[in-house]
């Protein structure tokens, strides 16, 4: 074997053949410096070029493991179907479970923020005015995490809905807001791809050449009041947006 492009390909092969599978770690450095007859750092730019690619995870002293591509699609109708106050699911838990995955939603940090310009235009309040900000992980099974998001709400709207504490809300947001009398109306969503922020890809255990999707979904009341700003941020290889039967006037 010649290079590290050589050995790339052959570790390429047996990733998307699934003779090594998710989760599964390669072999060491130092064996595969045996096995094939390379260098350190013919072996190392290997690996790098498989990361790079999405296919592996570095983990320091925890080896290089296959990296989970499973793919989540996401349907725009996730919004209508936990419109109800007694679920038990939010939309990514719904999306999840459709399609047999087991979707989950973890709190990682809330705190009362004030509004920037930037929030205060896009939330359409006032400069410097109290917003709850949630920080929320979403996985499949406990600790695969697939998309991160960034929300905020009006201060007074999230303390009538109970959304500013640390807790998981039961049935998603949506239904609480629903069950609180605050009905959900309309939602937009802006859709981009680029690549992730240093701190993106670490949380995301991806390469900083792996692009992410990074959804911003406005939801509205019937009044036109904007009750949620939440940016999402997932490796594009990760996450299928479905828009399915819009009307075309």
């Amino acid at each position: 074997m010649r290079g590290y492009r050589e050995l790339a390909a052959r570790l390429r092969e047996q990733i998307i053949s699934g003779e090594l599978s998710p989760g599964e770690k390669l072999r060491r450095i130092v064996d595969l410096m045996d096995d094939y007859g390379l260098s350190r750092q013919t072996v190392r730019e290997a690996i790098k070029e498989l990361a790079d690619e999405g296919l592996v995870v570095t983990m320091g002293k925890g080896g290089t493991v296959v990296r989970n591509r499973t793919r989540v699609k996401i349907p725009l109708n996730r919004y209508s179907k936990v419109l109800g106050p007694n679920g038990t699911r939010g939309p990514w838990e719904t999306a999840c479970a459709e399609q047999g995955l087991d979707g989950q939603m973890h709190v990682v940090r809330v705190a009362r923020v004030q509004a920037d310009d930037r929030l205060a235009e896009q939330l359409g309040v006032p400069v410097g005015a109290e917003l709850v900000h949630r920080q929320r992980r979403a996985t499949l099974g406990p600790d695969d995490v697939v998309q991160l998001q960034l929300v905020w709400y009006p201060a007074d709207l999230a303390d009538q809905v109970q959304l500013a504490g640390t807790s998981k809300i039961k049935g998603g947001v949506f239904g609480a807001l629903v069950a609180a009398g605050h009905r959900p109306a309309a939602v937009s969503e802006r859709v981009e791809s680029r690549m992730p922020t240093q701190d993106e890809a670490d949380q995301l255990k991806i390469s900083g050449k792996v692009p992410v999707v990074a959804v911003t979904r406005t939801t509205m009341n019937s009044a036109g009041r904007v009750m949620e700003l939440l940016q999402s941020t997932a490796p594009a290889d990760r996450i299928e947006l479905v828009y399915d039967n819009l009307p075309l006037e």
